[in-house]
């Protein structure tokens, strides 16, 4: 475990909504991606959220997800996708290829945002990925 980010301080905090079932198994997928432990869930819903986006509005906080970098950068939606890729095995490359495209990349970003309740009701396995994404979250918290 010595390559493993093993002090939270090291680790990057990716906020999420904890009342959308799709943002969940997303970051699932995230993290199990995620060998090296660089990234810690925190829910948009805790006041360590509040603490971390203090001076952001309560309808911005909740609109995104958001990365908070170890140095303490916060990155908000499809602005915040290569960076995280770039913390991620192997994820260099696809960070570049998104860092090309950030217009496409928000609006990308966007587009699901606001279509994430339809898109899970299409993904297969929803009920069984539902519980599995949950507790890969609250191991990673």
């Amino acid at each position: 475990m010595s390559e493993q980010a093993d002090d939270r301080n090291d680790r990057a905090i990716v906020l999420y909504d904890d009342d959308c079932g799709f943002c969940k198994r997303l970051l699932s997928k995230f993290l199990a991606w995620d060998r090296d432990r660089r990234l810690r869930p925190v829910a948009l819903q805790d006041p360590e959220a509040t603490r971390l986006l203090a001076g952001m509005d309560e309808g911005r906080r909740m609109a995104s997800w958001h990365l908070v970098t170890p140095d303490g950068e916060v990155r908000s939606g499809g602005d915040a996708v290569a960076p995280m890729l770039r913390m991620l095995p192997g994820g260099s490359v696809p960070a570049r290829m998104v860092e090309r495209m950030p217009g496409t990349v928000d609006r990308a970003y966007r587009w699901v945002a606001a279509n994430r309740t339809a898109i899970s009701r299409r993904l297969p396995g929803r009920e069984r990925a539902k519980p599995r994404a949950e507790r890969r979250i609250a191991e990673r918290a």
